[in-house]
């Protein structure tokens, strides 16, 4: 037995009170003489008795009337020991977009929605997690009212983030008991992202009913010239396989091409469209085709007008990077130092100082600016560079400077995988290859440096000096034929083309509403301009930042439609770009948490969202007791008042 107002019990001590009354409340009995001594004497010892009886037993109907009443007053309760404290249950309900889905009963999150109005206790606070919103201490009314509102989204999460946040939030109310459900269909993006933590959760798995499943999984330009571009799209198909199946491509709305196909059991397939070019194409690729999810059966690209990107190389002439940097994708050129016009330094993507003895002071400022507003800048040093002169200038770009020559022949064995530069260069890490080597080379020194090529001693070949703006890449060793092989190296096109690429963020064909994203957009405009972001119900200004000829916008959470979204300034249309829905929302792959059930994870598997609230309130349901001791209060002074009008000693 537990009670409500414990504080109520210290009056107990109150209870001595009619004790010390008995005590002392001692009635004298006078004395009669009469004849009869003995018989006189027999019968005062028989009313004397008689009389104390009655008083022992009026002393324990008002003692036990007294407790009564104070036990009352203290609510006394059988059930949980912390009933009394205020109660809190947290649901998380996945909203994602695998939740738009048919189950047994229907749409799951519709479904799932309205178990939770009906079986959640309408006397408790709640706390109502989803993928996009957070809402704490509400009561069930709002609860109500939130869940009603609620549709899919495209922001996804992991059971990680939702259950730190929850453990956030429940320490600032410290007084707060929790009941913790977690309502979802544990899509592989969940797996293995449980938190080892104390509180016990009850999870309910969500389950469609059908195990088909036919996405656009990507796309990409295949082969483009001046008349046809060839779009080749990834069709995945999850379950058994499929026949006939129509799939079309739109520009504008507008049909360009419509085929059938077939698809085999679990199979991605590559489907060809051939289309006409254009400077911008707002393209659309459908699948008519009903199954488990309908969001990931169209995809958007768009194609904007690319500007190249520009590169100018200071120092002699190098018969590599001609190569590498093409007139379609980069205007290149090179300046040999005395040639150089400083004044366009400014409207460069990538400087390269291609193997300079001595950097001018002129040139270093204007380097400087041109870091400062975002440039970036490949140093290739050398074999006779004054080490004093490179780092005067380095140290003004970074902590960073180079060491003495040291001539020693060392192979580049180490290659950073993780590294943007090698990003999707290589299907797997290559171990074994062919090591370029050099045979000199000046040994870098940095605190804040990112490695990208490594020396077989562990020191760095090529390096990233990041910075709030620009990047500085510099090689260690000069690449002249006589120090070096590493031309020879076939490391040598991706890591000077991603140099390049890294230098201006040019428009993708899509992107993923699940990433954060970056884009350059090729504009000037003066200090109060900004650009905005336009879509479908969609009209905000994302986080932008100004430099020299570009403005490069930020793009987080802010879009949860898959679609076109437009890149404006004032009615001006720069740039349009097409968001698709997360890959990842597509897989049939779903977690089962019955494979925590003995684990060092507290979790409890229900098979319905009825069967976890269900648990919850019998759980904590109370008995109160306060009634009947309020009855036996009553009972005794009614007995009370039996002994005082009936009992004659």
């Amino acid at each position: 037995m537990y009670f409500k107002n414990p504080d109520v019990l210290y009056l107990l001590f109150l209870l001595i009170i009619p004790i010390l009354v008995h005590l002392f409340q001692l009635q004298k009995f006078v004395k009669t003489p009469f004849t009869n001594v003995a018989f006189l004497q027999k019968i005062k010892l028989e009313t004397r008795k008689s009389a104390n009886i009655k008083k022992w037993l009026i002393l324990a109907t008002r003692m036990l009337v007294f407790l009564s009443i104070l036990l009352s007053f203290s609510q006394p309760y059988l059930g949980t020991k912390n009933t009394n404290k205020k109660q809190d249950i947290f649901i998380y309900l996945d909203n994602s977009l695998s939740l738009n889905t048919k189950g047994k009963r229907g749409d799951l999150l519709k479904i799932a929605t309205q178990d939770i109005i009906k079986f959640a206790p309408t006397d408790k606070r709640y706390t109502l997690q989803t993928n996009n919103k957070f809402y704490t201490n509400i009561n069930y009314d709002n609860l109500k009212n939130k869940l009603l509102s609620l549709k899919n989204t495209s922001k996804t999460t992991t059971i990680t983030t939702v259950i730190f946040k929850k453990i956030v939030n429940q320490n600032k109310e410290t007084k707060t008991l929790n009941e913790s459900i977690l309502i979802s269909d544990f899509q592989n993006t969940y797996a293995n992202n449980f938190t080892n933590v104390t509180p016990l959760y009850s999870t309910v798995k969500l389950q469609s009913s059908v195990k088909n499943n036919l996405s656009i999984d990507s796309l990409y330009v295949k082969d483009k010239n001046f008349e046809n571009t060839t779009i080749a799209v990834n069709i995945k198909n999850e379950g058994k396989a499929k026949k006939n199946i129509p799939i079309a491509i739109y520009s504008k709305n507008k049909l360009i091409s419509k085929q059938t196909i077939s698809i085999k059991k679990n199979e991605t397939k590559e489907v060809l469209f051939n289309c006409k070019d254009k400077a911008l194409i707002l393209g659309k690729v459908t699948i008519t085709y009903n199954d488990t999810f309908k969001f990931d059966n169209t995809f958007y690209y768009s194609q904007n007008k690319k500007d190249k990107i520009r590169v100018l190389s200071i120092g002699n002439p190098s018969n590599f990077l001609p190569k590498i940097y093409s007139n379609n994708e980069f205007n290149y050129q090179n300046k040999k130092l005395k040639k150089v016009n400083y004044n366009k330094i400014s409207n460069q993507d990538l400087i390269i100082l291609n193997e300079l003895k001595v950097i001018p002071n002129t040139l270093i400022n204007r380097l400087i600016s041109f870091s400062n507003k975002g440039g970036n800048i490949v140093i290739i040093p050398n074999k006779n560079s004054e080490i004093t002169n490179y780092n005067s200038f380095l140290n003004k770009l970074g902590k960073i400077s180079l060491k003495s020559k040291i001539k020693d022949t060392l192979n580049i064995t180490s290659i950073n995988f993780s590294h943007p530069i090698f990003k999707n260069v290589f299907l797997k890490k290559i171990e074994n290859f062919q090591y370029p080597k050099v045979n000199s080379y000046f040994p870098i020194s940095s605190n804040n440096e990112q490695s990208i090529l490594t020396f077989q001693n562990t020191l760095p070949f090529v390096t990233q000096i990041k910075s709030n703006t620009g990047n500085l890449f510099l090689f260690s060793s000069t690449l002249s034929k006589n120090n070096s092989n590493f031309l020879k190296s076939p490391l040598i096109v991706p890591l000077f083309y991603n140099f390049g690429t890294m230098s201006k963020k040019t428009p993708k064909l899509y992107y993923r509403l699940d990433q954060d994203h970056e884009i350059d957009v090729s504009v000037k405009l003066n200090k109060e301009g900004v650009l905005s972001l336009r879509g479908r119900n969609l009209n905000i200004i994302p986080p932008q930042q100004s430099y020299q000829s570009k403005i490069s916008i930020e793009i987080k959470d802010h879009l949860t439609n898959a679609g076109f979204y437009h890149v404006t300034h004032k009615k001006d249309t720069l740039q349009t770009l097409a968001f698709n829905n997360p890959k990842s929302e597509s897989s049939l792959q779903f977690y089962d948490p019955n494979t925590l059930k003995n684990s060092e994870y507290k979790l409890k598997n229900k098979s319905s969202i009825k069967e976890a609230f269900s648990e919850i309130d019998k759980k904590n349901k109370v008995q109160w007791l306060w009634k009947w001791f309020l009855a036996l209060a009553i009972v005794s002074l009614l007995l009370e008042i039996l002994i005082l009008k009936f009992y004659k000693p």
